[in-house]
């Protein structure tokens, strides 16, 4: 299980393509999405919301991989890189799906946006006038204004609309804990004796390393480690807790009781908790990371352009955030601006879906990193990666 393939209730937009309307001579708007992550009604009510009969033609894909992919392939073709198969072969099973037109928006994790920059993959997006962007807050405004480099620039253009999010956080075993008489409720838990070789987690530097940095005080976003002596000897401390590094599967030890935590993104984790009601989530009081989910436009996209804007301020309506996280268990940044008692009753109290504002003000963003530092980073790991002797 992973958040870039969770799948998450039977109400959901599943796979295959959900299309409405007429084609004709009307306009269309193409959208990716990742499979389970909208409540399937949503097209319906946006489709309410417009004149004239536009075709809305939404499909879902199994994970973000897919799409970053096809956001590739489609640049490609654009370019005449690629010669795309006959029409007739597009309709053949697995003849490929990036023969079909580009979408005009897809959606895209933070993670992947500077590389989708410098790869001129995504183009910007005109953002500044829609009803609802003054709406949404700050840091997540200035998330997506990058530069051509894909770094954070304050005066750079827009280069996603962000819709949902979620963080990294800490699912245990109950039963495991109630033994020991203490439950996990922030990262420096994770180094207690009790839990050698009971851990499984993300196999992401940037996750493992920024929590280690978190537990001694230091930004996710540090940009010398070097400076930190006790750094190396902190991640060796947690290497030995560690009994499995891996970012498909990290929950299946914990469900099959061969590991009593495993720590990942409370998307995957809050889908399984659902099933196996013997897990408890934390976000660690700390301060964890937070990852969002951001509509891109891909640079090879011809559609129109008032469509995609119309769908993004569509989702950045209160009720309609209201709905994405009730459905999703991630939240819209529009409802960090809405007081707790006027959400929905599953959204007041403080969870791992949605934590305190003071542990969310404590949490970040992992940003792009200078050059610099992700040879800091990549020489971290690889020492702590060595085999066990």
């Amino acid at each position: 299980m992973s958040r870039r393939s969770v799948l998450q209730g039977a109400a959901a937009i599943a796979l295959g393509t959900l299309a409405s309307g007429c084609s004709g001579g009307e306009p269309s708007l193409r959208v990716r999405l990742l499979n389970r992550s909208l409540p399937r009604q949503l097209v319906g009510e946006f489709r309410r919301t417009l004149t004239g009969q536009p075709k809305l033609d939404f499909k879902p894909e199994s994970n973000l991989q897919v799409i970053a992919e096809l956001l590739t392939d489609w640049q490609a073709i654009a370019a005449g890189d690629v010669t795309p198969p006959p029409a007739w072969r597009r309709w053949l099973p697995f003849a490929g799906s990036a023969a079909v037109p580009a979408a005009d928006l897809v959606t895209l994790g933070d993670a992947w946006l500077a590389e989708a920059i410098q790869t001129k993959v995504i183009a910007p997006l005109d953002l500044t006038e829609l009803s609802h962007w003054s709406r949404l807050p700050s840091q997540w405004q200035a998330l997506v204004r990058r530069n051509e480099r894909g770094e954070l620039d304050p005066d750079g253009q827009i280069w996603g609309a962000p819709y949902r999010w979620g963080t990294t956080a800490i699912a245990y075993d109950r039963e495991k804990f109630a033994k020991l008489g203490w439950e996990p409720r922030d990262w420096a838990d994770l180094w207690r004796p009790e839990l050698r070789e009971r851990i499984a987690i993300v196999n992401q530097p940037r996750e493992v390393i920024g929590l280690t940095l978190k537990k001694l005080g230091y930004s996710y976003n540090t940009p010398d480690l070097d400076a930190i002596p006790e750094l190396a000897a902190e991640l060796q401390a947690l290497h030995t807790q560690i009994r499995l590094y891996n970012t498909v599967d990290y929950l299946q030890p914990l469900i099959l009781e061969d590991v009593w935590v495993s720590v990942g993104w409370s998307l995957d984790l809050l889908a399984a908790q659902e099933n196996y009601p013997q897990l408890a989530i934390v976000v660690p009081r700390s301060g964890s990371a937070i990852w969002t989910d951001v509509w891109v436009r891909p640079a090879a996209a011809t559609g129109d352009r008032r469509l995609v804007q119309s769908w993004i301020d569509f989702c950045w309506q209160t009720t309609v955030a209201k709905k994405i996280s009730l459905f999703s268990e991630a939240v819209s940044p529009i409802l960090l601006a809405e007081p707790r008692d006027q959400l929905p009753e599953a959204l007041r109290s403080p969870s791992a879906r949605f934590p305190t504002l003071a542990v969310l003000e404590r949490s970040e963003f992992l940003t792009p990193l200078p050059v610099a530092t992700l040879a800091q980073y990549d020489r971290l790991w690889r020492q702590l990666r060595q085999p066990r002797s």
